[in-house]
């Protein structure tokens, strides 16, 4: 009888960069991911240009990735993580959370012009891998119904269904990004989150 290999130890499985050089590497082939991509999308991008972009051998792309799918699912993550990130403290150090939607939403338009390829990837995410495009959307909306509900213990916000709040000013937020951070860049950001806050802070209905 043919004698089975011994599995694999979990830390030889385990492809999350325990060291510096580790995560500056894995930090290199994924920027490159995005530009390759980003540029090509996910079925004409290839494993070897995202090597050739990074600089680094493709022995080294399969060290810390299996696929071009693992690779583009980690991606996906990354850029949701970055968005957050970014976006995030420039909403907490606003004086209230009115302001801070108007502050976070600029932040958010200006990153998307810095980085075009996140709409692309995560709207190509839903074809490649729905589950990590539905876990970007739904982390980031339970995140802001969270929030807005510690705003409104504050007194920052009126009472409201949290979580019909957060998809709506999600979707604003995701088609202005598209509309003047990817398509248009002639608007400033800041005059345009202040469109965006009065809708917000004032809504549609007539003043008397």
């Amino acid at each position: 009888m043919q004698q089975q290999a011994p599995p694999l130890p979990v830390a030889a499985a385990d492809k999350t960069p325990r060291t510096a050089r580790g995560q500056r590497t894995v930090r290199i082939i994924l920027d490159a991911a995005a530009a390759e991509f980003g540029e090509r999308g996910y079925h004409d991008g290839s494993i070897a240009r995202i090597a050739q972009r990074a600089g680094v051998a493709i022995g080294s792309f399969y060290t810390w990735f299996d696929s071009k799918e693992a690779v583009f699912r980690a991606l996906v993550a990354d850029m949701s993580r970055q968005v957050r990130e970014h976006v995030v403290p420039h909403i907490l150090a606003a004086p209230d959370r009115l302001s801070g939607e108007r502050a976070g939403l600029a932040a958010f338009l200006d990153f998307v012009r810095t980085h075009k390829a996140l709409y692309r990837i995560i709207d190509e995410s839903a074809f490649v891998a729905e589950d990590a495009y539905r876990a970007h959307y739904v982390s980031v909306a339970e995140g802001y119904a969270t929030s807005l509900a510690q705003a409104f213990g504050k007194g920052e916000v009126s009472d409201g269904d949290w979580q019909v709040r957060a998809w709506a000013i999600m979707g604003m937020n995701v088609f202005l990004g598209l509309k003047f951070g990817v398509w248009d860049e002639t608007r400033s950001t800041a005059d345009i989150a202040a469109a965006a806050h009065a809708l917000i802070s004032d809504g549609l209905a007539p003043r008397r």
